[in-house]
């Protein structure tokens, strides 16, 4: 059965490698909260999905649309859905390492550069000094 929102190629085959079912996903259309104002309280564009198997919930309001939300509220499910299963070797904790290890070669460099420049300010410092 297919999942009721079209959803990218390459989800749809996440989805199917992954053994998840539309079946198995309770879905619910509840009032937003938040910023918004009087329009956020009077429609229900949050979508809410469950999946009975794991006990994963997802909320999703990102949108104005709840057509968006749910699109978004899906891709969500199946991308945590991959990561609860794989942990390590999911797609999204490979990219959330290598986000981490640029930074921290990132820090090096920064921190090289300050040390750098805190020496060139001494040397000037050391060159204003009277000869006696």
């Amino acid at each position: 059965m297919p999942f009721p929102v079209d959803l990218a190629e390459k989800l749809q085959q996440l989805a199917t490698k992954l053994e998840l079912k539309p079946e198995d996903i309770d879905e619910q259309m509840i009032r937003g909260s938040g910023k918004g104002g009087q329009k956020v309280n009077k429609t229900a564009s949050c979508v809410q999905l469950i999946h009975r198997p794991t006990g994963i919930i997802i909320k999703c309001q990102k949108h104005r649309e709840q057509s968006k939300n749910r699109l978004s509220a899906y891709k969500l499910l199946i991308l945590k859905l991959e990561m609860q299963l794989h942990g390590e070797e999911s797609a999204i904790a490979k990219k959330i390492h290598k986000l981490k290890k640029q930074k921290q070669k990132r820090s090096k460099r920064a921190q090289a550069k300050v040390l750098d420049q805190k020496s060139k300010r001494g040397e000037i410092k050391e060159s204003r000094k009277r000869v006696e």
